[in-house]
């Protein structure tokens, strides 16, 4: 039997979660074995490569590897059946080409989640839920070199002096990552995947995150230029939801996006998307979000799209709704609706401005019309669990209305039970969507079944 054949398929059969803080699995000799013959073949290829190949050009630049690896084989003798050959070479081009023993992980479409905690612990979550893999990197240096193959394209460093730095895949995912001195089981890398095909609300439907009612209300809004503001906590698919709601915006509209790091996935043609640069070494040349919100009034934007309001830009983004820019969206992290406004009024004291908190309140409740909040349920599924309407100020409390909130039934099989319904209630906007031309039927406010009861 030869080496390779001994060697476990990732992903096969990962481990159970026990404690995320337990050992490190140690490596087997086996493993030791082929990561050697890895390393030895990997290592004549990059030798023999031509240093004025362009890496660019994948398609070449694999056929010439592949070449190359074949002539190493026969030269060292080495037999392997055509499954572990295909297997060593792929691994092997994923080291000069790709992200190492990231790339099997980062090509299954059904991980969400990649989690590196150091060389010797990977964990992934499929759907919404975390699994250890059997997945390991050589030491510290090999994460290291992986983490700047990411970032490094994007003109982003990340080393002592700035050991932590956001970044993203070309397919858009989202990229965090953090190093020693302030990591200290070893470079950590967090790569939260999206898909390759954007989720439509035809997908947020079947996957019961949303119902086809509160779709078309808020197909509705969008098109009525109704101010929204996502809301959820991490990894409650925020930036998911904010690209479908930006699907209703009409393609006759210019729109301009705002974004820490570009991930949004717009399908319109009129998009102009700008996104926030770090300082370099120096510590110059930063590009805050909330410059990019003030140069984009300049931009004769028909819509504002932030990524994420989550500093001093959250006054900017109010103002500009507040002064013709209706039908912006952004998204925030909050708890629920009502967290969602002194998430708000926090951030725009964050700006620096000595303002009074009631006309920080009086600024919210005049720009915001809408927030659609989203959970993620103890099964791993992110769904809609209330819709809101913020109807303005009583003395100095901001008044708010569901429209929708999500009622749980039951949890069975290890599944959330419950559905997004309607409250009953119009919301006071209702004559901006009659003006647009939208009239939506009383069955989408669940007129007919109060009457029913």
């Amino acid at each position: 039997m030869s080496l390779l054949r001994r060697m476990e398929s990732p992903l096969t059969a990962p481990p159970p979660i026990e404690d995320a803080r337990r050992a490190p699995i140690p490596p087997t000799p086996v493993r030791d074995m082929s990561r050697d013959l890895r390393q030895r073949i990997q290592n004549r290829l990059i030798a023999e490569l031509d240093p004025k190949l362009d890496l660019s050009e994948t398609a070449q630049v694999r056929r010439v590897i592949e070449d190359l690896f074949n002539t190493v084989l026969e030269s060292e003798a080495i037999v392997l059946t055509r499954a572990e050959r295909q297997r060593l070479f792929e691994q092997v081009a994923a080291e000069i080409l790709g992200y190492g023993p990231l790339e099997p992980l980062l090509n299954d479409a059904t991980i969400s989640e990649i989690m590196v905690n150091g060389p010797n612990s990977v964990y992934i979550e499929r759907s919404g839920k975390l699994e250890r893999t059997d997945i390991v990197f050589q030491d510290d240096e090999h994460v290291m070199r992986i983490i700047d193959r990411i970032i490094a394209p994007l003109g982003r460093r990340c080393d002592e002096s700035q050991p932590m730095a956001d970044a993203r895949l070309p397919d858009g995912s989202r990229v965090n990552a953090v190093i020693p001195p302030i990591a200290l089981s070893g470079p950590i890398l967090t790569i939260r995947k999206f898909s390759k095909k954007p989720l439509t609300v035809e997908d947020l439907v079947r996957f019961e995150s949303i119902t086809p009612e509160a779709v078309e209300f808020l197909s509705a809004c969008v098109h009525a230029r109704v101010n929204c503001v996502v809301s959820g906590g991490t990894g409650s698919g925020k930036t998911t939801l904010l690209n479908v709601l930006s699907s209703f915006i009409p393609a006759t509209e210019r729109i301009v996006t705002i974004e820490d790091a570009a991930e949004l996935q717009l399908r319109q043609h009129h998009v102009v998307t700008l996104e926030a640069r770090p300082a370099n070494i120096e510590g110059r040349g930063q590009i805050a979000i909330r410059d990019l919100v003030r140069n984009a009034l300049r931009m004769r934007p028909d819509r504002i799209v932030v990524g994420e309001v989550r500093g001093g830009e959250a006054l900017d983004m109010l103002q500009a709704m507040n002064t013709g820019h209706d039908g912006s969206l952004t998204t925030a992290h909050s708890n629920g609706p009502r967290d969602t406004l002194s998430r708000l009024e926090t951030m725009v004291m964050m700006a620096g401005m000595d303002l009074p908190l009631r006309a920080i309140r009086e600024q919210v409740a005049s720009a915001v019309d809408l927030i659609v909040h989203q959970d993620r349920m103890r099964d791993g599924t992110r769904r809609i669990t209330a819709i809101t309407e913020v109807q303005g100020m009583e003395g100095d409390v901001i008044v708010m209305q569901d429209i929708f909130t999500f009622e749980q039934t039951g949890y069975e099989e290890n599944r959330v039970l419950g559905r997004l319904r309607p409250t009953g209630i119009r919301p006071k906007f209702m004559a901006r969507l009659e003006q647009h031309g939208i009239h939506l039927p009383p069955t989408v406010f669940g007129f007919e079944r109060s009457l029913l009861r």
